[in-house]
């Protein structure tokens, strides 16, 4: 028995990488002998494999390797070779260096079926393997576990190892060492089989490869002959005619090489002739012929030249210079040299005497200028059309005039605000001096606040003018375009404005193309950079047709064109802006007209610039709303501070009426007719004491003689006072008023003013009216109601007078508010006006509860006078009651007369200042309280004597006589006898038996 396998699958494959290997040393050890002319086709895949049966046998390897007997030699065994075409000569020595591989061969098929059932098992397994193909292969390697097909199969990890050889002891592993021999020989026996099963196909592949080698050496035999053949007839036949049709191509393209000489030439001239016409500005003529060359570039004429690989950079710099005098040229003509005409415009803004703000702009030209300045910019325009550069232009016109604009805003300030300044701070040496100008930084801010506003109208109104030359050229210039663009129909230049126009969206159009093909960047910033621009339009990636193109183009013109115009007036505005706002702490502490006169100047500048522009001006009108609204707020604190510093003084005595204020109802105000028909009030002097109402209730002896105290002589005119009255009349109806009433006046007056003078804060006036109303009505009820003028005004009481005078003026500003309503509501949209206007209807409520406290106060004093008498009453009664029975006195006690000189005092004080229907309904409330409270206080007296019903008669007379006198409304019927209860007493009383 031979000797133990190896003990892994590896082992096999070191035994067949061995074989192989010696193999190699076989093929390299070929002797020189070797003939090589017994393979057609070189090392053949027959003399590799060394087939046995290449005469065509249907015997095959597996027959040969399957039906030999184990224990026959290897000669026996061995096919026999054919002599004709392989000698045994030149294979001695591959037979000699493979026959110890072929023994161990040997003996792996003894081993082989040694553990086999038998020869007959083997014949017919091979036989069904020959049949099945791949089945049976696959079938015994079913038989070998799978673990040794894992791709990651590896004995040297634990796990691995564990799973492969389990067995610890001698015997097992004994065992496990034939079993995996075993695998190994089932796995290389099938291989073995498979092969053979395929050897037929492989050699019959190699048979028809022969074949395929003989019918090649046999084509190329075929090609040679035919050559030969070719080449005979090509020196008999067409030799000669070939000649011929040789040398009249050569004719040909010498014909050709003098055209191209002769266009050589003309290019050579044209270029020249291009640069002298470059040279010479002759924008026109360098144009027809950058067009010509284009166009020779663009048909492929030039093609292949050398020496003209530069001629479109040629063209393109010339176009460039071209475009960039045309454009210089444009600018030129369209912004002016004006520094002549600024220095006149200063010079009569400084010299202006009249404050003429109205300064109207009209885009007017004369018609002369006009004509010469259209036949300047038409060779321009239509020049930059055909290169397609005038958009870019258009731009660098509108930078252009841009920065003029803002440099003569500049140039404007830097030239008049030192003379302005001047004469706003005087004419010495130290003030010139002082100041000099400088125009940076906060240094100029501090010198433009500290022009008087006069001045900075002034500066204003230059400005305005230097303004205004610029943008009304530069309408001109918008509408010439416009009308070149258009195609100026009826002239001469028509054609040639269709023709630029068609040659620039040629242009574009192309540009577009390169800009495909090739994307190029430029820098941008200067003249030069900007009108070179490859795609003015931004048409890169559109697929447009040349008519878009066109269509596109002229709108990029027109809109160009207007865009110049609109930033000139944005920087104007820009500019106007600033001093404005240098300006802002300064605007809302000026007086009305003041602020007015620079709100009337940025008004018509705004108007003016809107008009030539064509656009509003947001930024503009934003800061001037701003500022107006702050001088507003400023104006109404000023006055909200001053009303309740004037109130807080108000000594509440009567003021005579300056005929200022009388003109200020008669003509800021609007009334009704039916006011000025009506009843004038009767003002009846009377002379004699009026008793003044204390706040504790008490009466003092006044003097009943007007009174001004010092701070209503310095706060109303003196020199007014000349021509005045005593009240102030709405129609026919005069109204006693106080000093803060007529400066409350006049602050309304200069409210509905600042209404009038800016119409856009309408709305916000009448808050302003609302609330400064509101403080006064507050304050003047603090003051005389809750007695707070005896702390703050140095009053030592409060008299009735003062509560009449009170009255009077709430009075008159409850009359006169449903006309404030009217003015003020001019100018407010309609959207707004109700809401506004019901604000000031609920003050007017205000108003009228205000004066109805008052009246009840007045009746109140009244009353407690009343009743600080009916308490003396009964004392008085008692002493009737003792009287002597022939007392002889028929005068009314002193409780009766004191009551009525009292009533008659505040009649007296009462009746000069307050309207007819304020007394009647006073002294009407008097009335009825005497009545009620005197009548149910005599009612309760024990009078039990003659004389007490004599004199009680008499008091009751008295004042029935007194009260019968006042002004009082009609008793209403319906109401019985209220109003009359001390005359029914009367009569209940006494009857008509009188006491004597």
């Amino acid at each position: 028995m031979e000797s133990p396998r190896p003990k892994s699958l590896g082992g096999s494959g070191s035994r067949r990488n061995k074989s192989f290997s010696t193999h190699g040393r076989f093929s390299s050890r070929l002797t020189p002998e070797f003939d090589p002319s017994t393979y057609s086709a070189g090392q053949s895949l027959a003399s590799i494999l060394n087939n046995p049966h290449h005469s065509g046998s249907d015997s095959s390897w597996s027959s040969w390797i399957f039906s030999a007997d184990p224990s026959s030699s290897i000669d026996a065994a061995a096919p026999p070779a054919s002599k004709s075409l392989l000698p045994e000569a030149d294979f001695r020595a591959y037979v000699e260096s493979i026959s110890e591989p072929y023994s161990r061969f040997v003996d792996v098929q003894e081993h082989f079926f040694l553990e086999e059932d038998g020869p007959s098992t083997s014949s017919s397994s091979s036989g069904e393997m020959g049949l099945k193909g791949g089945e049976g292969l696959a079938a015994c390697l079913r038989e070998i576990p799978n673990m040794f097909f894992d791709e990651d199969f590896a004995l040297e990890r634990g796990s691995t190892f564990q799973a492969a050889c389990p067995f610890s002891t001698i015997p097992q592993n004994i065992m496990l060492q034939e079993r995996l021999t075993q695998y190994l020989d089932v796995v290389e026996v099938h291989l073995v089989k498979e092969i053979s099963a395929r050897s037929e196909s492989f050699f019959e592949a190699q048979k028809q490869l022969e074949d395929l080698n003989e019918r090649m050496l046999e084509a190329c035999q075929q090609m040679k002959e035919l050559k030969s053949t070719v080449r005979l007839l090509e020196n008999d036949l067409v030799g000669s005619a070939t000649q011929v049709h040789t040398l009249s191509r050569q004719r040909e393209n010498v014909l050709a090489l003098h055209d191209k000489l002769k266009l050589m030439t003309y290019v050579n001239q044209a270029v020249s002739a291009l640069r002298i016409l470059v040279a010479t500005a002759d924008c026109g003529g360098a144009l027809d012929v950058i067009d010509e060359l284009q166009q020779l570039l663009v048909s492929d004429e030039l093609a292949g030249m050398h020496c003209f690989r530069h001629l479109g950079d040629q063209l393109a710099a010339s176009t460039d210079s071209v475009n960039n005098m045309l454009a210089a040229d444009f600018v030129r003509i369209a912004i002016h040299n004006s520094k002549d005409l600024d220095s006149s415009v200063i010079i009569s803004s400084l010299n202006m005497k009249d404050k003429l703000y109205s300064m109207s702009v009209e885009v007017q030209v004369n018609e002369e200028e006009e004509t010469n300045l259209r036949e300047l910019l038409v060779p321009f325009v239509i020049g930059l059309l055909r290169t397609s550069k005038l958009p870019a232009v258009l731009k660098v016109y509108k930078d252009t005039l841009t920065t003029d604009v803002k440099s003569a805003i500049k140039t404007v300030v830097a030239e008049c605000l030192p003379i302005l300044l001047n004469r706003s701070s005087g004419d010495s040496p130290a003030t010139e001096k002082q100041t000099e100008i400088d125009v940076s930084g906060l240094n100029l801010a501090a010198k433009l606040r500290s022009l008087s506003p006069d001045a900075f109208v002034q500066l204003l109104v230059a400005v305005f003018k230097i303004i205004q030359t610029r943008l009304v050229r530069a309408a001109k210039i918008r509408q010439l375009v416009e009308q070149i663009v258009s195609g100026l129909q009826g002239t001469s230049a028509a054609e040639a404005v269709a023709a630029a126009f068609a040659s620039g969206a040629a242009a574009v159009a192309a540009a577009v193309a390169a800009a495909e093909a090739a994307e190029e960047v430029e820098p941008q910033g200067s003249l030069a950079q900007i009108v070179t621009d490859s795609d003015p339009l931004n048409l890169r990636g559109r697929g447009v047709q040349l008519s878009s193109i066109s269509k596109q183009f002229r709108a990029d013109v027109l809109r160009e064109n207007t865009e110049a115009l609109w930033a000139a007036c944005d920087a104007a505005h820009g500019r106007w802006v600033k001093l404005l706002g240098v300006r802002a702490p300064v605007h809302p502490k000026l007086r009305l007209q003041e602020f007015v006169s620079i709100h009337d100047v940025t008004q018509e500048f705004i108007a003016a610039t809107e008009k030539v522009g064509g656009r509003l001006g947001y930024s503009i009108r934003g800061t001037l709303q701003s500022q107006s609204k702050s001088f507003v707020d400023s104006q109404h604190i000023l006055r909200i501070t001053k009303i309740t510093a004037v109130l807080d003084q108000e000594t509440w005595v009567a003021v005579d009426i300056p005929d200022e204020f009388q003109e200020i109802v008669d003509k800021v105000f609007i009334f009704d007719d039916s006011l000025e028909n009506g009843e004038a009030e009767s003002h009846s002097e009377a002379n004699g004491e009026c008793q003044p109402v204390e706040n504790g209730g008490s009466i003092a002896p006044h003097d009943e003689k007007l009174e001004t105290d010092s701070s209503t002589v310095t706060t109303v005119d003196k020199k007014l006072r000349e021509k005045s009255i005593k009240t102030i009349r709405i129609g026919q109806i005069g109204y006693h008023t106080v000093n803060s009433g007529l400066i409350l006046l006049k602050m309304i007056a200069e409210y509905v003013e600042l209404s009038n003078a800016l119409p856009a804060l309408a709305a916000e006036v009448v808050h302003r009216v609302a609330e400064i109303l509101k403080v006064f009505n507050s304050r003047a009820c603090q003051l005389v109601l809750g007695a707070g003028a005896l702390q703050v005004s140095g009053l030592k009481s409060i008299t009735a007078k003062h509560l009449a005078l009170a009255s009077q003026t709430i009075t008159f500003f409850h009359v006169l508010i449903p006309e404030m309503k009217k003015v003020l509501s001019v100018f407010i949209p309609d959207p707004r006006k109700a809401l506004l206007l019901n604000e000031l209807d609920r003050i007017a409520q205000d108003y009228k509860v205000h004066r109805e406290e008052i009246h009840t106060k007045l009746v109140q004093i009244m009353k407690e006078r009343l009743q600080v008498h009916l308490r003396i009453l009964p004392q008085v009664v008692e002493g009737w009651n003792k009287a002597a029975p022939d007392d002889a006195d028929a005068q009314p006690s002193q409780f009766a007369r004191t009551l009525t000189k009292e009533v008659g005092v505040l009649h007296r004080v009462l009746s000069p200042l307050l309207l007819e229907d304020d007394l009647r309904s006073i002294f009407s409330r008097v009335v009825l309280i005497f009545h009620t409270q005197l009548t149910e206080t005599f009612s309760s007296l024990e009078v039990s004597t003659p004389q007490g019903d004599r004199r009680l008669y008499r008091d009751v007379s008295h004042i029935l006589a007194c009260i019968r006198g006042l002004p009082s409304d009609p008793i209403d019927p319906a109401q019985g006898n209220a109003g009359k209860d001390l005359d029914a007493f009367l009569a209940q009383r006494f009857g008509n038996d009188v006491p004597q």
